[in-house]
């Protein structure tokens, strides 16, 4: 290990020091899955900052997954903001534990799901922890949750490049990241900050999706810029990574993820994600 990686002050943005433990994980042991758990890849879904949809697309993707016959389960990583529960009308009561430990909750089709949401006394509860013992919380999600026999693990990770996604990243084999954002110029900026992150840390990015892309007029159909033509195809482009997929602003899908029931949306937005993590 050279010099400067032995003198690390584990600031990351703007170092170069390719051997430093902080950016490659030396010397971290990886966490390990429940022994009845069999999880074949993970993918973690992340954003440069919250309020891009990156629950929702979590969701979707674990639902086109499961539909194209790939069993899906979801780690709901954003402790202190979970959705995923709301999201598949999934509750804490269904989450049991027997001698063999705890097992996620299981949505109408068959899709495993753990969150901090199911542990609470109402969905509404808060959790106000340090980051630490968030870290901490996730990382016992992660071991002691049966899953199950599932093919993909997908990680619902808190927005942002703080000490979760650190903790991720560091301890957990994560086989690509999917980067989500929306149109905005701003997004497109803190974008470029978990692509940056992702390399990093040396985790393989799958490529971008964009949600709030756009909406469709109900007369003519005609696609709405709503919030301006976003240029993730220049990032992208930029970054060498493909861009899988652009969501709409679709109220259909709205009312599904309040009412519980996002297994019922039927659109195919997400194929072509969905063949990039088939080709894992």
């Amino acid at each position: 290990m050279s010099e400067e990686a032995q003198n690390c002050n584990h600031q990351c943005e703007g170092c170069n020091v390719e051997d430093c433990a902080s950016r490659t994980g030396g010397g971290i042991e990886k966490f390990k899955l429940h022994e009845l758990t069999k999880v074949k890849k993970t993918i973690a879904v992340i954003s440069g900052k919250g309020g891009v949809g990156k629950s929702m697309v979590t969701s979707l993707l674990a639902v086109s997954l499961n539909n194209a016959k790939h069993g899906a389960a979801i780690l709901d990583a954003d402790v202190t903001g979970p959705s995923i529960p709301q999201a598949f009308g999934v509750q804490g009561k269904q989450i049991y534990g027997d001698d063999n430990g705890i097992f996620a909750a299981k949505s109408k089709n068959d899709i495993s799901i753990m969150s901090a949401n199911l542990l609470v006394e109402t969905p509404t509860t808060p959790l106000i922890w340090r980051g630490p013992m968030i870290a901490s919380l996730v990382q016992q999600m992660y071991t002691t949750v049966i899953f199950g026999e599932k093919e993909f693990l997908l990680i619902d990770m808190p927005p942002g490049t703080g000490d979760v996604p650190l903790t991720v990243f560091q301890s957990i084999h994560v086989d690509g990241v999917i980067v989500v954002a929306s149109p905005q110029e701003l997004v497109s900026m803190v974008v470029e900050k978990s692509v940056n992150m992702a390399k990093t840390m040396n985790i393989p990015i799958l490529g971008l999706i964009e949600n709030m892309a756009y909406a469709k007029c109900p007369h003519c159909g005609e696609k709405l810029d709503i919030f301006g033509a976003g240029d993730l195809n220049k990032v992208a482009e930029q970054y060498g990574v493909p861009l899988l997929g652009e969501l709409p602003i679709d109220p259909k899908l709205a009312r599904l993820v309040d009412e519980g029931k996002i297994e019922e949306y039927s659109e195919h937005y997400l194929d072509k994600a969905v063949e990039v993590i088939e080709k894992l």
